[in-house]
């Protein structure tokens, strides 16, 4: 197997974030960015990833459609385009925001063994993914506990096993953003609203998180708001 990666690029800040610390602080060569069009709502986040690629200068950027996937997952996530509507935070209780109406069932079980066939194709065994603390809500498939158990099925491969890193997976939004900011990602083609507006809302779960991480990191976030 090479000292190739393959990073997971959604477009958002978590992801744009790891693919630019992989490419600038890790020792892999080549690096391939992957991006899904699942059927999500805020699907103009892939035009950010096709940014991000670009300017780390990434070997490859493959854009996967496989928006199949949001015919028959739109009725369980409020995430894909035709499901129920993304609420604000505020009205998500404690119970609901440990899995709430945005999370789209094994989605990253299902992006995650895609990307770990596709590295395994291209003779690579790290793939990396933008699993992050959230602070406000939180996903079971974001968890360390989460990442343990898909390597563990992956490791049953009997010759070239893929492995999959996160990183960021026990950081804050704040921490990660902290890590981008250092290595000067431009979050102005970065798209985190998951109602997919051409301004962000500013009021969903992930615009709040960003928006609290912007604060928290005493920085100004570039993109505008509703």
């Amino acid at each position: 197997m090479s000292a190739g990666a393959v990073v997971l690029l959604s477009g958002g800040l978590d992801s744009s974030v790891l693919l630019h610390y992989v490419v600038n602080t890790l020792a892999h060569d080549p690096v391939h960015a992957l991006s899904f069009n699942y059927g999500q709502r805020h699907s103009r986040e892939l035009d950010c990833a096709a940014y991000q690629a670009g300017v780390a200068g990434v070997a490859s950027h493959k854009c996967m459609d496989i928006g199949f996937m949001g015919a028959f997952l739109q009725a369980g996530s409020a995430l894909i385009e035709g499901g129920d509507a993304v609420p604000d935070l505020v009205a998500l209780d404690v119970e609901a925001r440990t899995q709430p109406p945005t999370y789209v069932p094994n989605r990253n079980m299902m992006l995650l063994s895609m990307a770990a066939a596709y590295a395994e194709t291209l003779g690579i065994s790290h793939v990396y993914y933008g699993a992050q603390a959230q602070d406000e809500y939180g996903y079971w498939d974001c968890t360390a506990q989460f990442l343990e158990r898909m390597n563990g099925v992956l490791a049953l491969n009997r010759k070239d096993a893929v492995t999959v890193y996160a990183p960021f997976v026990a950081r804050s939004k704040a921490e990660t953003l902290r890590v981008g900011l250092e290595l000067g990602v431009d979050f102005a083609h970065t798209w985190s609203c998951y109602r997919g507006l051409d301004v962000a809302c500013g009021t969903c779960p992930t615009c709040i998180e960003r928006l609290h991480a912007f604060r928290d990191c005493a920085s100004t976030d570039p993109l505008p708001y509703a």
